[in-house]
C-alpha cells in the first residue's frame, strides 16, 4: 500500500491467527503492533503530537521532550523529527543499545539519568525531564502517562480488528501506561459490550495493588506509579508474571509461533494461551503484541544475561495460581480485578445554567451517587452553588487547552464517569472533552450541526427534511446578497444569529431595511454572554406562520424515544419570546406521528446518538417543519412539566446517560402540566411584588416564583433571559390547568415605576 508520508504509514498492522492445539474450538489472534516502524507507541506519538499541533500547544519548530526507555521514545523521535521538531529524550540505564542507537540516528538528544530516586527509575526520569523543561520553555511534553490522546490512539487499532473479525470475546493486553489495553477495550466495548478484558502485569509492579520492586528486569509493562491513563475499571482479570516466566514465554513465542518479539508480547502470548484453555469452544481471543525482539537480544534471548541475574533460580510456573485480589505474588498468578471497586466517581460539569436545571443537576448528581464537579471561570454567577455539594474547580472554561490541562492534571481516568453541562454554550466543549477522554457523549460533529444553525440548515436540506427557506449572511456580504436572501425567504422573514441561545437577537422583519439593520447588528457581535466567540453570521429565513410545538426526545445508541410533544405559546413579536408551555400537547395522533417522523429524520441527519434533545417545530399546511434542533434538555422548565405529567425526572435520566448508566424512560403522560411566564409591559424599575402567596393557593398550582429582585430594571422581554418568573400548574383536565394558570397570574402584581430618565411603565 502506498502512503504519502512516513507518518501515514503508522498502524495498519497485521492480525495473525495463532496455532492453538490445546484449545480446541477457540480462536487466537495476535495483533502485531510490533510491525509498526518502531513499535506500538508510534500510534501514540502520532496522535498526541498531531493533536498538539492542531490545538496550538505545539508550534512549528518547537522542541518535543519525553521520558521513556522504550518504544514511546522511538515513536516520539519518528513523528517529532518527521514534522521538523527537535526531540529530547530522557531515559535510564535500562535502555537497550539498539533503541539508543536508533534515537541517536534519528537526531535526538538523549539524556540518561544515572540513578533511581525514591519511586524508581520513572520518577528519576520525570525529575530530570522537569529540569529540562525549565531550560526549554517552549517545549511540548507529550506526557504519555496522563494524556488521554494516548488511549485515544488505539481506537484505530480496535477498528482495524473489527474490520477483520466479526467480533471479539476476550482481549488480552499488557499494562504499562494504560493506553493500549484501555483505549482498545473502550472502543471495542462500544459494539461488544460483553467483551472480557484481561490485563497482563509483572511481578513487582504497583499497578494492581502489589508492592513495588523497581529492580524488575521486564520492560514495556508494569509501573512504580499509577498512571492517569490507566482505567482499571475496564479490566476484568489481571495476571502477574515474574521475570523468569516472562522471558521463558517470549522464547516460547518465537519457537512455537515464529514471532520474534519482546517480553511484553511473550507475556501476553502466555496469558492468551491460558485464557484459551479455560474458554468455551467458539471463543475468539485477541492479544496485542507491542514489541519486537531486536531490543531484547542482549537480555531475553541472551543466556549470559540470564546467568548474570540468576533467572534460572527464580521459581517459574507453567500455570497461574488463582489468588484473591490483594494477595502478594511472586510467580505467575491471576485474580479477578478489584482495583477500581472503591474508586470515586466524578461527574464533571463544564459551567452551568444560572437558572432552571443548573444547580438542580449538581444536587441530583450527588444523590445519584456521583461526585459532582463544576469547572467554572466564575463561581460567583451561580446563586445557591454552595448548597449543591459540588466541588468547584476554577479554570478558563472558554479555553480547550485550559480545560484539558485541568482535567489531565487533577483526575485519573478511572475516577471520571462523565462530562456534561446544563449550559447550551458549553455543550460543544463537552462533546470535544468526552471524545478526548473516551466518555459517553454525542459526536462533536452532531453537536456542531445543532449549535450552528446555518450548518443545521445545510444538513437538513441535504437529508430532505422540511424546514424554512434560508440564507446565511456574514459581514462580508454586500447589499445584493441581502436582497437575494430576502427574495428567497419572502417577507416577513426571520433574522437570527447562527449560534446564540434563548431567542436572543431573533427578530421578525417586515421590510428589507429591517433585515439589513438586523443582519448588521447580529454580525457585529463578536462574543456571547459567556465571552465565547460568535460566528459573526446571521440566518435570514422564511417565517412560518402556524402553531409551534417542541419534541422532547431521549436517544440511546441512536434509537430515538419520544418523551412527549410540548405545545408552545410564543409572543412579544417582533421578538420571539416563549410565553408558556403545555405538556403534553393536545394533538391528533396522525399529526403527532408526522411530527415525530420529521424530527427523527432530522436527528438521524445530524448524527444524534445519545441523551436528550429538544426540537422546535412549526406546523405548516405542507406539514411539520423543523425550526431548530437543540442539543440539550428543553429549557423553560419543560423537564419539570414532564416530571409532573409522567412521574419521571428526565434531568436525572440525562445525568445517568452522561455517565453511561442505565436510564428509565418515561411512558405516556398521565396528567397535564403547564407553565406561564411572568413579564411586564413597560420599562422601568421593579418596586414591588405582590400576590405570589395568593397564586400558590389556586387549585392545581404547584409553583409560583418571581426570579428578579425588587430594584431590578425590567422591560418587555426581548429574549428568554428577560422573563421575570413563572407559575406552574398540573391536573387531569388540560382546560382546568389553563384556567388555574390564568387565575394564578391574575393574583400576581409586579409594580414597576418609570426610570429616572423618563421611561414609562
Amino acid at each position: 500500500m502506498l502512503y504519502e508520508s512516513i507518518i501515514d504509514s503508522i498502524g495498519h498492522t497485521p492480525l495473525v491467527r495463532l496455532r492453538a492445539p490445546l484449545s480446541a474450538g477457540v480462536e487466537l489472534f495476535a495483533k502485531l503492533e510490533l510491525q509498526n516502524l518502531y513499535g506500538m507507541k508510534d500510534r501514540v506519538a502520532r496522535n498526541i503530537i498531531l493533536d498538539a499541533r492542531r490545538t496550538g500547544q505545539l508550534r512549528p519548530g518547537d522542541p518535543v521532550v519525553e521520558s521513556s526507555s522504550g518504544t514511546m521514545a522511538l515513536g516520539v523521535a519518528l513523528v517529532g523529527t518527521a514534522l521538523g521538531h527537535p526531540v529530547h529524550i530522557v531515559t535510564d540505564p535500562r535502555i537497550d543499545r539498539i533503541t539508543l542507537g536508533k534515537l541517536r540516528a534519528l537526531g535526538c538528544e538523549v539524556l540518561v539519568v544515572e540513578k533511581m530516586t525514591a519511586n524508581g527509575w520513572q520518577s528519576a526520569r520525570l525529575e530530570a525531564l522537569q529540569a529540562l523543561l525549565t531550560g526549554l520553555p517552549r517545549a511540548f511534553w507529550p506526557r504519555q502517562y496522563s494524556n488521554p490522546n494516548n488511549p485515544a490512539a488505539y481506537r484505530a487499532l480496535a477498528d482495524e480488528v473489527l474490520r477483520e473479525l466479526p467480533g471479539v470475546d476476550v482481549l488480552v493486553g499488557s499494562v504499562g501506561s494504560g493506553g493500549s489495553l484501555c483505549g482498545t477495550a473502550r472502543r471495542l466495548r462500544e459494539t461488544q459490550p460483553d467483551l472480557r478484558v484481561v490485563g497482563v502485569d509483572c511481578v513487582g509492579s504497583a499497578l494492581f495493588d502489589q508492592p513495588d520492586r523497581p529492580r524488575r528486569l521486564q520492560s514495556g509493562l508494569g509501573n512504580s506509579l499509577l498512571p492517569h491513563n490507566l482505567d482499571r475499571g475496564l479490566i476484568d482479570e489481571v495476571h502477574w508474571l515474574n521475570d523468569h516466566e516472562a522471558f521463558l514465554a517470549t522464547r516460547d513465542l518465537a519457537a512455537e509461533q515464529q514471532i520474534f518479539a519482546g517480553n511484553t508480547s511473550g507475556s501476553v502470548y502466555r496469558v492468551m494461551c491460558e485464557v484459551a484453555s479455560r474458554a468455551e469452544p467458539g471463543t475468539r481471543v485477541v492479544g496485542i503484541f507491542p514489541d519486537r525482539g531486536d531490543r531484547y537480544v542482549d537480555t531475553v534471548y541472551d543466556d549470559e544475561h540470564w546467568a548474570e541475574h540468576g533467572l534460572g533460580a527464580v521459581e517459574a510456573s507453567r500455570t497461574p495460581e488463582v489468588v484473591e485480589y490483594g494477595t502478594e505474588v511472586s510467580r505467575w498468578s491471576r485474580s479477578v480485578n478489584r482495583a477500581a471497586d472503591n474508586t470515586p466517581r466524578h461527574l464533571l460539569f463544564v459551567e452551568s445554567n444560572t437558572t432552571g436545571t443548573g444547580m438542580a443537576a449538581l444536587r441530583q448528581s450527588g444523590a445519584l451517587g456521583f461526585r459532582p464537579v463544576l469547572l467554572t471561570s466564575g463561581p460567583e454567577r451561580y446563586a445557591g452553588l454552595a448548597d449543591t455539594g459540588a466541588e468547584v474547580v476554577l479554570c478558563d472554561t472558554n479555553s480547550t487547552v485550559s480545560l484539558r490541562q485541568t482535567i489531565q492534571d487533577r483526575w485519573r481516568r478511572e475516577e471520571l464517569v462523565g462530562v456534561t453541562s446544563t449550559s447550551e454554550f458549553y455543550i460543544p466543549a463537552v462533546a470535544e472533552l468526552a471524545g478526548w477522554l473516551g466518555l459517553p457523549g454525542n459526536p462533536p460533529a452532531a453537536i456542531r450541526a445543532c449549535r450552528d444553525k446555518s450548518e443545521l440548515r445545510a444538513v437538513l436540506a441535504g437529508a430532505g427534511v422540511r424546514q424554512p427557506r434560508f440564507s446565511t449572511l456574514t459581514g462580508a456580504d454586500d447589499d445584493r446578497a441581502i436582497t437575494e436572501a430576502v427574495r428567497a425567504a419572502g417577507l416577513p422573514c426571520v433574522v437570527k444569529p447562527v449560534d446564540d441561545s434563548g431567542s436572543n437577537a431573533v427578530l421578525l422583519c417586515e421590510t428589507e431595511e429591517q433585515v439589513r439593520a438586523q443582519v448588521a447588528a447580529v454580525v457585529s457581535v463578536t462574543a456571547n454572554v459567556r465571552g465565547l466567540p460568535m460566528a459573526g453570521a446571521a440566518l435570514v429565513e422564511q417565517y412560518l406562520d402556524g402553531p409551534e410545538v417542541s419534541v422532547e426526545v431521549f436517544s440511546l445508541d441512536g434509537a430515538h424515544h419520544c418523551v412527549g410533544i410540548t405545545a408552545k405559546s410564543v409572543g412579544w413579536l417582533p421578538n420571539f419570546v416563549e410565553q408558556g408551555h403545555v405538556f403534553p400537547a393536545d394533538l391528533p395522533p396522525e399529526t403527532a406521528e408526522l411530527i415525530l417522523a420529521e424530527v427523527t429524520a432530522g436527528l438521524d441527519a445530524v448524527g444524534w446518538r445519545t441523551g436528550a434533545s429538544h426540537t422546535e417545530v412549526k406546523l405548516t399546511p405542507a406539514g411539520p417543519a423543523i425550526v431548530e434542533i437543540n442539543p440539550r434538555l428543553a429549557g423553560g422548565m419543560i423537564p419539570e412539566l414532564v416530571r409532573l405529567a409522567t412521574g419521571v425526572d428526565v434531568l436525572g435520566q440525562q445525568l445517568l446517560a452522561a455517565a453511561a448508566r442505565p436510564v428509565s424512560l418515561p411512558g405516556a403522560p398521565t396528567r397535564t402540566a403547564a407553565i406561564r411566564f411572568l413579564t411586564v409591559s413597560g420599562t422601568g424599575v421593579l418596586r414591588q411584588v405582590e400576590g405570589v402567596e395568593r397564586a400558590m393557593k389556586v387549585d392545581g398550582v404547584v409553583a409560583a416564583k418571581v426570579t428578579v429582585g425588587v430594584g431590578a430594571h425590567v422591560r418587555p422581554p426581548r429574549n428568554a433571559y428577560e422573563r421575570l418568573g413563572h407559575v406552574i400548574a398540573v391536573g387531569d383536565d388540560p382546560d382546568r390547568v389553563r384556567e388555574a394558570l390564568d387565575e394564578a397570574v391574575r393574583q400576581i402584581e409586579l409594580v414597576v415605576t418609570a426610570d429616572e430618565d423618563g421611561g414609562t411603565r
